[in-house]
């Protein structure tokens, strides 16, 4: 992703974290990250103390000690500038948030995992993938509308930006479309599976930076697992039995590291 431009340095992870990169530049960070779980990792450890940050300085009913506040703003202003301060900057942004009373747990809530977390909806673009599986099912019956089986990673990537995983060699493509989403255009690619039937992997951009680890979303006509890595989140949809699909989704995951 990098041929004409230096490799990723330590100035680029930052003005990434503050958003100083242009779009372009934003992608190739983005697809490096992808490529680099650990500083990826730090990364997100990064851009979660500037969030945490902000939202304790944005609370309206926030009121701190004006001295507490007067250094918070000067930390969130100076997170990107030194990444070896990552754990201790997570810490400073824990610290104000008990200075100002825990205002942020109503709106957040805790810091830790809770309940109310972990059981979280899936993110709106798993649903997006199960209405893009529907529609791929509806296309296959119809002869009115051709399916292209004409699959190429190499331009998908050049015209949307989405990086897509490496397909098991049990998968035989059956169509791949583009669909429009919420976040803009995604990727759906329907394939025939020796375990699974007929399995969908839907690939957008939702517009934010994540690390997910395959996570499933049970549904009631068709099951998913999704995950997301750097920029590119991707759902599996299948109706056939769960845990093939969550090994599935596992393979295409690895494939991306």
């Amino acid at each position: 992703m990098f041929p004409e431009r230096d490799p990723v340095t330590e100035h680029d992870l930052n003005a990434y974290v503050d958003d100083q990169l242009s779009p372009a530049l934003r992608v190739d960070v983005a697809a490096w990250l992808a490529g680099h779980p650990e500083e990826a990792a730090r990364v997100m450890a990064d851009l979660r103390a500037r969030d945490e940050l902000r939202l304790a300085l944005a609370l309206p009913n926030a009121s701190g000690n004006p001295t507490t506040t007067a250094i918070a703003r000067k930390l969130e202003r100076g997170l990107g500038m030194g990444r070896l301060y990552a754990r201790l900057q997570q810490a400073a942004s824990i610290a104000i948030l008990v200075g100002i009373g825990w205002a942020a747990n109503e709106v957040v809530g805790p810091l830790g995992v809770t309940q109310s977390v972990a059981s979280a909806p899936p993110p709106a673009y798993v649903e997006d993938a199960r209405r893009a599986h529907r529609t791929a099912v509806i296309r296959s019956g119809m002869t009115s509308q051709p399916e292209t089986t004409v699959y190429d990673p190499v331009e998908i990537r050049a015209m949307t930006a989405i990086i897509m995983p490496t397909l098991p060699k049990d998968w035989r493509v059956t169509d791949v479309q583009l669909f429009p989403s919420q976040f803009g255009p995604s990727v759906e690619l329907s394939a025939e599976a020796e375990d699974l039937g007929h399995v969908s992997l839907f690939a957008v951009r939702p517009g934010t930076f994540d690390v997910i680890k395959p996570t499933a979303a049970p549904g009631e006509d068709a099951s998913a697992v999704f995950f997301q890595i750097g920029e590119v989140a991707y759902a599996v949809v299948a109706a056939g039995d769960a845990k093939a699909l969550d090994q599935a989704a596992e393979r295409l995951a690895d494939t991306l590291y």
